[in-house]
């Protein structure tokens, strides 16, 4: 149930009705926008009277929820959520965030000029993968420990949060340790929900990608999984689906995004580099993620795609990435979206 209050109510008077409802077995998603201030009760509403709440005189209108997520729900939660990174970039809310970086960390001469080569164009947040989820148990998976070390080592020479995928519980003590300034949570393992409460319980923001054949309801949900463990700090990021199109990797669901403005106030970031899993097609379905309203993007760099451990026929080169940004600069100041 959504209870909307009355502009000005006396705050004593709130607090009692609060007090009242945690008092009958609720939880409270309590959210002060610019113009509204709403209660989100989260539990068993069956047996609560719609009379009883309207007749409190601190409140204006109440109406039941019939969606099963409720904190990253936007009828709890009006405004925009801005989710900020290593406490300097911001995503959501009108401010728009490039992630790019390699697929795979390889050696620190790499991920060192890369990092630079990318924040020189306008990235904010240094990806990298140092723990590698692959099809085949054969490929390369990942420098893991090492990789980390070498990504918190390029940030030190750059100052750029980072940004790179956890696939086990057991590996979030490591990634504690490292700092690392926002947790991916792969498509993969978006309904791994042991590790989805797992990453809840920290206080890092997440980088939750849509799995490949999931509907965007169970994506919002398991965002829920997260933000009900106690961090509301997730970005939701649609990395391409899985269809009958073979003549790509994936096909990129651009109408998420709307969809999910309309169902959730999480910010969307987009990652057309997994969904095409081509490098020509990457700027022109950036510049569709602009258009459409995502709030940021998620792109793979490499300086040597030919030669790169995973993805490189997706991956730009860096003077590609510069011929990339500068495409999308004057559309982000077209659309009134701030390069953070």
């Amino acid at each position: 149930m959504i209870i909307v209050l009355k502009q000005r109510a006396p705050a004593d008077q709130v607090q009692k009705f609060c007090a009242e409802l945690k008092g009958m077995g609720f939880e409270i998603n309590d959210s002060v926008g610019s113009d509204t201030h709403i209660l989100g009760l989260i539990g068993d509403t069956k047996a609560l009277s719609e009379s009883w709440v309207l007749a409190n005189p601190v409140v204006d209108t109440c109406r039941r929820v019939s969606e099963p997520y409720k904190k990253a729900n936007r009828k709890f939660h009006p405004d925009d959520t801005v989710v900020e990174v290593g406490g300097k970039v911001k995503i959501g809310g009108g401010n728009f965030a490039v992630m790019a970086g390699p697929c795979s960390v390889e050696c620190e001469e790499q991920i060192t000029l890369v990092a630079r080569r990318v924040q020189a164009a306008g990235a904010s947040i240094l990806r990298g993968g140092a723990f590698k989820p692959r099809t085949s148990p054969y490929s390369f998976q990942g420098l893991r420990a090492e990789g980390l070390e070498l990504l918190d080592h390029a940030r030190s020479q750059t100052g750029q949060p980072i940004v790179t995928e956890l696939m086990n519980n057991e590996h979030i003590p490591l990634f504690l340790d490292k700092k690392v300034d926002m947790i991916q949570i792969g498509a993969r393992n978006m309904q791994n929900f042991e590790l989805l409460k797992a990453v809840g319980r920290t206080n890092v923001p997440v980088l939750l990608k849509r799995g490949l054949s999931s509907t965007l309801e169970e994506f919002v949900m398991s965002a829920e999984y997260i933000m009900a463990e106690g961090n509301p700090n997730v970005v939701l990021c649609e990395r391409g689906i899985r269809t009958f199109e073979t003549s790509m990797r994936n096909t990129l669901d651009i109408s998420a995004v709307p969809m999910l403005k309309k169902m959730t106030h999480l910010p969307v970031v987009i990652d057309p580099s997994h969904a095409a899993g081509i490098a020509f097609m990457v700027p022109s379905l950036a510049k569709a993620a602009v258009a459409v309203g995502a709030d940021g993007l998620m792109i793979e760099v490499h300086n040597d795609p030919a030669r790169a451990k995973s993805d490189g026929a997706q991956s730009l080169t860096p003077d590609q990435f510069d011929d990339l940004m500068s495409t999308i600069r004057p559309e982000l100041e077209f659309f009134g979206k701030t390069l953070n």
